[in-house]
């Protein structure tokens, strides 16, 4: 018995090295329309991919295990074909799903971009959830509905479903500034929940406004895409 017990096991455990890795795609702080055409490398194959600024990609997938991918606006079919210095970020064979964030890099002269790998894998971001990202130096706290938001500055955090049901309600955002213990409003507010979806809210300033900005992004899934729960 124990010996058929870790024959599943270990064909378990096989099944999910080899299964290709999901991702999807957004350009944070880039145009409404992609300049150029950008093709993800992962090593082995090129494929064509979008570079969206108001919205998530598709859904694109890359081959499993422990990769290493290429952001390029050329399609490459060889390690030797990629330009040195291209935007380039390590997948773990472990992370299943991933949001591939593209920022502007003014540094990198081989392509002006950077990339961030975020784990979206769904033991870790459960349907209804939203994962936050603070990109600036403010400290933000609140309510999102029945959750509650405590979200330090440059760093990320998960607030669990603000509702059951596809209802509207209530938000209720602060902000504090570094080296100013006041405490100011951000938002006061009525969001819908969408029990079918992930979220992803990005904090980031814009200009020389005092108060930081949000945007949020669905990540709605069709059923016969990886399994949500």
């Amino acid at each position: 018995m124990r010996f058929i017990l870790l024959i599943l096991f270990l064909a378990t455990f096989i099944n999910a090295q080899e299964r290709e890795h999901t991702c999807r795609t957004l350009f944070l702080n880039g145009p409404q329309q992609a300049e150029s055409d950008y093709y993800l490398f992962d090593g082995m194959s090129s494929q064509k991919i979008e570079l969206p600024r108001l919205n998530l990609s598709p859904v694109y997938k890359v081959r499993a295990g422990n990769i290493k991918i290429w952001l390029l606006t050329a399609p490459a079919g060889k390690l030797e074909e990629i330009p040195e210095g291209a935007p380039s970020g390590n997948v773990p064979a472990d992370v299943s799903d991933f949001y591939l964030l593209i920022v502007r890099d003014p540094f990198n002269k081989a392509l002006p971009l950077r990339m961030q790998i975020v784990n979206a894998n769904y033991d870790r971001i459960r349907l209804g959830e939203m994962l936050w990202f603070n990109l600036t130096p403010k400290q933000l706290v609140g309510k999102i509905g029945s959750a509650s938001l405590k979200l330090p500055p440059n760093q990320s955090a998960i607030t669990l479903e603000p509702a059951r049901e596809n209802v509207m309600y209530p938000v209720e955002i602060y902000f504090r500034v570094p080296d100013d213990d006041r405490t100011h409003p951000l938002i006061e507010s009525q969001w819908r929940h969408d029990p079918r979806s992930r979220s992803i809210v990005f904090v980031y300033d814009e200009g020389k406004r005092r108060a930081p900005k949000l945007s949020s992004f669905s990540d709605f899934r069709m059923p016969d895409e990886p399994d949500k729960k």
